[in-house]
């Protein structure tokens, strides 16, 4: 699963980049899934350590950046060059 749904951040990312627009995104999703993998973090951390700990912080990594380029993109949408 989290290889699968972490595929999928790329192309986001990517769409969010050359877009420059945040219409269509929803902040709240990506904060919501962004807590999913930093309670999954923690869960490795404290009761179950193991290699798979690298794939939630890899995902929660790219969700972090579509999180900065939605941010990013809501400031040139209110603000166009």
């Amino acid at each position: 699963m989290l290889i699968c749904f972490g595929a999928a951040w790329p192309s986001s990312i990517y769409k969010s980049y050359t877009s420059r627009t945040s219409r269509g995104k929803s902040i709240a999703f990506l904060i919501i899934v962004l807590v999913g993998y930093a309670a999954g973090i923690m869960h490795k951390v404290f009761y179950n350590f193991d290699p798979v700990i690298y794939l939630y912080i890899i995902n929660a990594l790219m969700v972090l950046a579509d999180i900065f380029l939605y941010f990013r993109n809501s400031r040139l949408d209110h603000n166009p060059v």
